[in-house]
């Protein structure tokens, strides 16, 4: 298929343009993972993109239930599609925002990719048509305002989260890693062999090992999770949230 003209324009300055296109597509929540929602309309815009700007998507990464915000080296599915792009090959997302809602993190990514002799393709625009100074401008503006929203709904989360332990209200139906609940089953009380695992974790985690390193060495140790299953760094990650949020 011949590249629409618009392709053409973005592609002015290379002299061997791939048309191969690795998508990456991702949803921040494992309530979103789990139905799929935002992961379906995600994968439709990259199909459609692709097929507008003449490119053979030969693989779709799929992050579920990953933060934006989250440091690369705990992103592997993100660094697997990374690691997928070949010379002058398209990392294809549907909005930049997918890379990441981290100003820096999403500079060291796309860094990443250019030494690849890759760059990264939005299928809704947002500067990545060309590297002109407006195109650089236009990315870095649509960057800030992702992390900008991101470090928003955060705050409007911790103070809605805060007026609900004010009011004495169970602020969610979960309880944590850590922890079981009491006989009349109204308060969280300590369990003693989870708390030991906790320690590892936070231990590990302060020693600046990644949360898949966690998940690896915990497995090793022959600590299981709650249900009995192997540590995945989905789980790690899970539990050293839902401890934060009970510490705040």
């Amino acid at each position: 298929m011949q590249p629409p003209g618009e392709w053409n324009t973005f592609c002015s300055d290379s002299t061997t343009m791939s048309s191969r296109a690795i998508a990456y597509i991702r949803v921040s929540t494992e309530q979103q993972a789990d139905s799929g929602l935002g992961l379906e309309a995600q994968a439709a815009t990259v199909t459609t993109a692709a097929n507008r700007l003449g490119l053979e998507l030969k693989q779709t990464f799929v992050d579920a239930g990953t933060s934006g915000a989250l440091a690369i080296e705990d992103r592997p599915v993100l660094l697997d599609a990374v690691a997928a792009l070949r010379r002058s090959d398209v990392l294809l997302v549907a909005k930049r925002d997918r890379l990441g809602r981290d100003v820096i993190a999403v500079a060291l990514i796309e860094r990443l990719i250019e030494r690849k002799g890759a760059r990264v393709v939005s299928a809704a625009g947002e500067g990545t048509e060309s590297d002109d100074p407006t195109g650089m401008l236009m990315r870095r503006i649509v960057d800030a305002f992702s992390e900008y929203e991101r470090l928003l709904i955060a705050a409007r989360t911790r103070a809605a989260l805060a007026a609900k332990r004010r009011r004495g209200e169970r602020i969610s139906g979960i309880v944590p890693f850590g922890y079981r609940l009491s006989a009349d089953r109204r308060r969280l009380e300590p369990d003693a062999d989870e708390q030991r695992t906790v320690a590892t974790i936070r231990s590990l985690r302060e020693a600046g090992t990644s949360l898949r390193d966690i998940a690896t060495e915990l497995n090793r140790r022959g600590i299981r999770t709650r249900s009995g299953a192997p540590w995945r760094f989905e789980y790690v990650r899970r539990t050293l949230k839902q401890l934060a949020i009970r510490a705040a």
